[in-house]
């Protein structure tokens, strides 16, 4: 005589094992996820200022090798950066921060200098650094 063994579906333990097992993968996934946007807005910034600091050449030889002007010829390129960048300018040079999702400073300034550093520009500030140096704010 043969037993017929009745083949049944999944049990309730195999289910949420699997569920489990999806739902821990997912969290991986997506705080893999936030850490990209992050280094993405980072980059756009760093680019944004990039773009500025060629602005500012212009408008440097535009205002008769000054660069009194610069923040205003270039407010539109770090302005719109979440939070704000700031512009220090003065006639010797400039210097323009962003800050970084880690919390430091990009720093982009009239030597040609960019470096990330731990304190920002303020606004209007003109007594930012020597000679409008990025180094040490």
């Amino acid at each position: 005589m043969m037993l017929r063994i009745k083949e049944r579906g999944f049990t309730l333990i195999e289910l949420l094992v699997v569920i489990a097992i999806i739902g821990i993968l997912a969290s991986v996934v997506l705080a893999s996820l936030n850490n990209a946007r992050d280094k993405g807005e980072d980059a756009s910034a760093k680019q944004q200022l990039s773009s500025a600091r060629a602005e500012a050449e212009i408008s440097y030889d535009d205002s008769n090798r000054s660069y009194i002007n610069v923040c205003a010829d270039t407010s539109l390129l770090y302005a719109n950066l979440t939070p704000a960048g700031a512009c220090s300018d003065g006639i010797a040079g400039y210097t323009i921060t962003a800050q970084l999702n880690d919390g430091s400073y990009f720093c982009v300034d009239s030597t040609g200098q960019t470096s990330t550093t731990s304190l920002a520009t303020t606004e209007g500030d003109n007594n930012w650094t020597i000679n409008g140096e990025c180094a040490d704010l």
